[in-house]
């Protein structure tokens, strides 16, 4: 499976990423699932010249595409012209390069939110007209419009996250080689269900902490970070907690709360990242598939159902109090 990596209006973190694999040195990776990397502009050893004629050849079709992956968002402006990101400085704009060879490709995968929806590079006034491969923000759309569908009826496959975690891109790929990713292996947003289909929530190591409403309040603290410091775990789709980064980590492992950075107009929250906005001192970011009047019925509940040694704790930057040992009979 040929593999064509083209970066558009990005900081190439989605490549960080993915060079931070567990599973061993990516190009074994790559060539253990058959996948060969034509060119990328980070790891490939081509230099300007040969990496131009090749990506002329795969776009006039003398070189064939099974994967056009598209890191960063695509830049239409000034005014539609694309001239503000020219590839190594040639006449052409890039999005023209991504036009034509995503018409011939078999696949089209977008790697990152910025891609994906447009991203970062799409925040506040915008300047550079950024949008992503099928969607501007939440509508349909982006470069290559909401109808587009490759060689085998797929639409663009958006392996969205800032940056996504590298075995998203792994796996993804390799269903493809293998010839294993249909249309009912995608959601909505056209992201692979394998970690779409889970919420970052999913895994918290801070759930006894949400069951119970014991918050943090400020970032050291070990409590829940929905009520207070903007964390919208309960709503973002990812397997970030139970597929860990670096065989550890997370955001909320961090001390962090979750952006949703696989979701598009995470960017623009309209509020600071770390913060919760209230209506009458109920987060407005609730759990997506949980009715308002239960979650405020089940919060009080659980408030004043909560341990002593959680509500020390969740304040705390470090276990106060450990669980009691029960004795005699359970």
């Amino acid at each position: 499976m040929n593999l064509l990596w083209l970066q558009s209006g990005g900081c190439g973190g989605c490549t960080l990423s993915w060079l931070g694999s567990e599973h061993g040195p990516l190009f074994r990776e790559l060539a253990d699932e058959g996948v060969e990397l034509l060119w990328h502009p980070s790891l490939s050893e081509a230099c300007l010249d040969e990496a131009r004629d090749l990506i002329a050849q795969c776009a006039d079709g003398r070189t064939a595409v099974d994967v056009l992956c598209i890191e960063g968002s695509l830049l239409r402006g000034p005014l539609g012209s694309g001239g503000f990101h020219r590839f190594g400085g040639g006449a052409q704009p890039m999005i023209d390069w991504v036009r034509q060879i995503a018409a011939r490709a078999r696949h089209v995968v977008a790697i990152g939110s910025c891609s994906a929806w447009g991203g970062i590079t799409a925040a506040g006034i915008n300047p550079t007209d950024a949008c992503g491969l099928q969607y501007d923000g939440e509508a349909p759309g982006g470069l290559l419009g909401p109808d587009f569908r490759d060689a085998t009826g797929l639409p663009v496959i958006n392996v969205a996250g800032c940056p996504p975690h590298p075995d998203w891109i792994t796996e993804t790929l390799a269903a493809l080689a293998h010839g294993s990713l249909r249309a009912e292996h995608l959601d909505d947003y056209g992201r692979p269900r394998f970690f779409a289909d889970q919420l970052v929530h999913h895994g918290c190591p801070r759930n006894e902490y949400y069951e119970f409403k014991a918050s943090a309040t400020k970032h050291s603290d070990q409590g829940c970070l929905m009520e207070h410091m903007g964390c919208k775990g309960t709503q973002a789709h990812a397997d970030c907690n139970q597929r860990l980064w670096n065989g550890e980590g997370s955001c909320l492992r961090g001390g962090y709360a979750c952006i949703r950075c696989t979701d598009p107009g995470f960017e623009e929250p309209g509020h600071a990242f770390e913060a919760t906005p209230k209506v009458a001192g109920i987060p407005i970011g609730l759990p997506s598939d949980m009715p308002k009047a239960w979650f405020i019925a089940l919060a009080a509940l659980s408030k004043s159902a909560t341990p002593a040694r959680v509500r020390e704790n969740a304040t705390a930057d470090h276990p106060l109090r450990a669980p009691s040992v029960k004795r005699g009979k359970r």
